[in-house]
């Protein structure tokens, strides 16, 4: 810094802000990647979380909502850790993230407040194992540098089928990369104690390299202002240091700062318009300030900050987001293990709230530059800057309304955030497109109906205008997951098996009693009340003990008491549980079902027939037993692989199978061993789930497609061999989704062994097909989920759905609700009469000589309920006075007139007694005393 001239800012000062303007409910930890491990846009903030193996990523806002409090949602993007993450400083709500799973994912996110999409936008897989780095480029829209272990590469969003460029591999691992200003060059760190600068279009291997780094441990790379560079790392002995480096010459630096010895990576950010640099260790509760000049010293301290908490990693917020009339001139984000706080970096002045243009000069905006095409071309144009003086900034205009495209062009199965516009999230036709590009022209006010007149328009209108516009949307897609109060909870369950096999739904439960497999040895498993929540006893509980290993298992859903078991010895047994619960182990079984040769996969009761129960096993066969004789009644043939699962049809007439050969295929049992149908199944071999939707005319097949991202797939039963007529991808996750259908709502419930995240779609018999609903997260990942009868919801609170999720060592009860403003009426749209499925409709010897029956239907309306769809209508409301009340001009005498109106009303009456005319006196003798 030049000693004759002093910096504007040398004073800065960091705040630390207070303890309600951190945004918390954090889960971070210690990870072992590159990444600075949060990244934040002018308007959204994501970072790392623990959560789910390091496969989530937390996401929340720079500013807090109308409450002043923060949401924190969390996005499932990839298979394995995510190691790095950044932000298009071109479009606030794309994200790209890099993860060990060896893709490369762009998301399109919403506002935290709303639902997220279901998955990326791209996907990139560059081949060469694990990625560490991901950046955008700073002038360019689309273009990517990707860090794998050892090599960088240039990757072109628009073009998916290879890198634009593939740099010289380095001799270790990969440690941090950094593009300069003007886009034209990009710099790397690496283990080798190697700095090396690339000019990617000239060529492929650096134009400037060096040993520079003192140290193999972990470092980081940054571009300063010009052709300087700035590295932090450890020096020979192991203390932190930073220094700054001309990149046309690497020999040497030209100076340096020591930060103390700790074995923390000191991370770097830095401000081009200001030129200060804020360092802040891993693990470290310290945060320093430098300001880098062109002159020695280069590098001078400015402020030395100490937070509450540990550093999990640091992120700088755009500059437009700062608050210029506080003097603003950069905010720091901190990520902690459970919180993340923001530090204000502000210069002291005299005349606060005033906007100092010394302070900020123009910065540059969020419009691209050039394409990646045109980058790689050799074009070199910069961003266009933008004055930060709120004076100069261009006044707001109505934003126009975001256009859907035609019907025909939306995706199949595609989120409800590509369908509907309004509610938040971004449209794009690809990620290198801007929101602003993307917008369609607004609509006329007069074109609007009803706003005219100073009354809303009438929810049908609405309704039509919205379904017009956006095409169909889902009654259910507000739907809430809530987990029910701790009484209802029964925990502290030791002893888990976690370890089922894939074929099993991992745990059952009927309207009585649920049954949770132990990893005890004998194939235990224990059966706890639902009548007798709270916490079961440390010691040891009564079990049915099967003594082989429990492959699949299930309730008879015309007798609570009933519970088959398959195990892996080929045998079905089938248990009698005493009324009210266990109270000793159970050794010796009412059944034993025998003639399977090898293992089985999984087994299913009859949905109307009583005692029938079907089997799949390792012999490729599918068995039916009738239970009453205890024989086998039904061998059926034709599988050429591993059995997945089986469904019944919802009149009990066929059976469907999904198969690892790739087939889906439909049996009639009474009439034939051989299948009726068959059909293209999921591509990936990972393992499938099918289940009978739309009353009977399709298939829901969850499975996993060729790049093992889990899939729904959409199956007509009348011409299974056409294949899908609509599908949609989810997520990437080793666990098969596990889907329930309600077929009064039509809507599906899915959720994987292991998962946070529970899916929620409404399935309809015509395009779109899939209307994708709120999901929701739990709050660990469980072990699965089962659903009781629709007996057990509670209709007052517009619960459409009630299940029991299994956790490590708790069973907790959820209710999915549906938002409704009018609850004091029982909500019949939602809820039609419902099937009697726990009664039985005929028997198994009925059924097997070709009787079909038909389960009776009850309402669930209470008897002190009205119907909605009978409530009384309710007039229109004036929602605002019309404008011409505001326009109104008033007079003179008239405005004086409500003046003293106000005054002599503030004032009283003038005539009334005072307050102490009230009061009791004292008499004049008592005065002389």
């Amino acid at each position: 810094m030049n000693r004759f001239k002093t910096s504007k800012f040398k004073n800065t000062t960091p705040k630390i802000a207070k303890k309600d303007g951190w945004i918390t409910d954090v889960r971070a930890g210690s990870f072992t990647s590159q990444g600075n491990h949060i990244k934040a846009s002018s308007k959204l903030v994501a970072f790392n979380t623990e959560q789910a193996g390091g496969g989530l990523v937390g996401l929340s806002s720079v500013e807090p909502g109308s409450d002043g409090k923060w949401t924190v949602t969390h996005v499932p993007c990839h298979a394995d850790v995510v190691t790095d993450l950044d932000f298009s400083p071109f479009d606030d709500s794309l994200l790209a993230t890099c993860s060990a799973d060896e893709t490369v994912k762009l998301w399109r996110l919403c506002d935290p407040e709303r639902e997220q999409p279901g998955g990326a936008e791209l996907t990139l897989c560059p081949g060469q194992g694990r990625l560490e780095l991901v950046l955008f480029h700073p002038t360019s829209s689309g273009l990517l540098a990707v860090g794998t272990t050892r090599t960088p590469q240039l990757w072109d969003a628009s073009h998916q089928d290879g890198p634009l460029a593939v740099l010289e591999e380095h001799s270790d691992q990969l440690q941090s990369l950094s593009w300069k200003q003007d886009g034209s060059l990009l710099a790397s760190s690496c283990k080798d104690k190697m700095l090396r600068v690339f000019d990617p279009r000239a060529q492929l291997t650096p134009v400037q390299s060096a040993k520079g780094l003192q140290n193999n441990k972990d470092s980081r790379i940054i571009w300063a202002k010009d052709d300087h560079l700035i590295t932090t790392g450890f020096d020979m002995m192991r203390g932190r240091e930073v220094r700054v480096w001309d990149s046309r010459k690497l020999s040497s630096s030209l100076g340096s700062v020591s930060l103390g010895t700790a074995s923390g990576t000191p991370i770097p950010l830095f401000d081009v318009d200001t030129g200060l640099l804020i360092v802040a260790g891993m693990g470290d509760s310290a945060v320093d300030c430098f300001e880098v000049t062109a002159t020695e010293p280069f590098l001078s301290h400015v402020s030395h900050c100490l937070t509450d908490a540990s550093t999990r990693g640091v992120a700088m917020v755009p500059k437009c987001a700062l608050d210029v009339m506080s003097c603003e001139v950069m905010r720091v984000l901190q990520l902690s293990d459970s919180c993340i706080v923001p530090i204000s970096y502000q210069v002291p002045r005299k005349s606060g709230q005033e906007f100092h243009a010394d302070l900020y000069p123009d910065t540059v905006g969020s419009e691209p530059a050039m394409s990646a095409e045109e980058w790689w071309q050799g074009g070199n144009t910069q961003v266009e800057k933008v004055n930060l003086n709120p004076d100069k900034q261009p006044k707001p205009r109505a934003q126009p309304a975001k256009q859907a495209p035609a019907k025909k062009d939306l995706p199949i199965g595609g989120s409800k955030e590509e369908a509907e516009p309004g509610r938040g999230c971004s449209i794009s036709s690809s990620p290198l497109t801007t929101p602003t590009s993307s917008a369609a022209p607004s609509r006329s006010p007069s074109s609007t109906s009803g706003l005219s007149s100073g009354f809303l328009p009438s929810p049908s209108q609405s309704n039509k205008a919205i379904h017009s516009l956006l095409g169909p949307s889902s009654k259910f897609r507000h739907i809430q997951g809530t987990v029910l109060h701790r009484d209802t909870h029964i925990f502290n369950l030791k002893g888990l098996n976690l370890t089922t096999p894939g074929e099993c739904d991992g745990f059952s439960a009927n309207r009585q009693r649920v049954a949770v497999p132990l990893a005890t040895s004998g194939g235990q498993i224990a059966i706890f009340e639902l009548s007798q929540p709270g916490k079961l006893p440390d010691t040891a509980l009564p079990t049915v003990q099967n003594s082989v290993n429990v492959v699949d298992f299930c309730w008879d859903p015309f007798n609570t008491r009933r519970l088959a078991v398959a195990g892996d010895d080929a045998k079905i047994r089938v248990w009698q549980v005493p009324e009210g619960g266990l109270t000793e182990t159970l050794t010796e079984p009412e059944l034993i079902l025998q003639g399977h040769t090898e293992k089985i996969y999984s087994i299913k009761f009859h949905p109307l027939a009583s005692g029938l129960l079907v089997s799949s096993s390792y012999d490729l066969t599918v068995r039916l037993w009738d239970l009453e004789t205890g024989q086998q009644v039904k061998l059926l043939t034709g599988h050429q692989d591993q059995i997945f699962a089986m469904a019944w049809s919802p009149d009990g007439k066929l059976l469907a199978t999904v198969c690892k050969d790739g087939k889906v295929r439909i049996y009639d049992p009474r009439k034939s061993t051989e299948p009726v149908q068959d059909g293209p199944g999921p591509e990936g071999h990972r393992g499938a789930r099918v289940v009978w939707v739309c009353d009977g005319r399709f298939l829901l097949v969850s499975g996993f497609d060729r790049g093992s991202e889990r899939e729904l797939s959409l199956l007509p039963v009348d011409c299974l061999s056409s294949g899908a007529v609509a599908s949609t991808q989810t997520d990437v996750s080793p666990s098969t989704l596990i889907p329930f259908y309600d077929p009064d709502t039509s809507v599906v419930i899915l959720t994987g062994k292991g998962d946070t995240r529970v899916y929620v779609f409404e399935i309809v018999p015509e395009a779109p097909y899939f209307l994708e609903c709120s999901s929701f997260n739990s709050p660990e990942p469980h072990k699965g989920l089962a659903f009781l009868a629709k007996t057990s919801c509670d209709v007052r609170e517009v619960e459409v759905a009630r299940g029991l999720m299994l956790s490590k060592t708790t069973i907790l009860p959820v209710a999915f609700r549906v938002p409704r403003v009018k609850k004091d009426f029982f909500q019949d749209d939602v809820y039609p009469d419902t099937a009697v499925w726990w009664e039985s409709a005929l028997t198994a010897a009925a059924w097997l000589n070709g009787s079909n029956g038909q389960q009776r239907k009850i309402s669930l309306k209470p008897n002190d309920m009205t119907p909605v769809s009978q409530a009384p209508k309710e007039a229109p409301v004036r929602k605002y006075l019309p404008s011409s009340v505001y326009l109104e001009e008033k007079t003179d005498e008239q405005k004086k007139e409500e003046l003293l109106s106000a005054m002599v009303a503030k004032l009283g009456n003038m005539d009334d007694p005072l307050p102490q005319d009230s009061y009791q006196g004292v008499d004049e003798d008592e005065w002389d005393d």
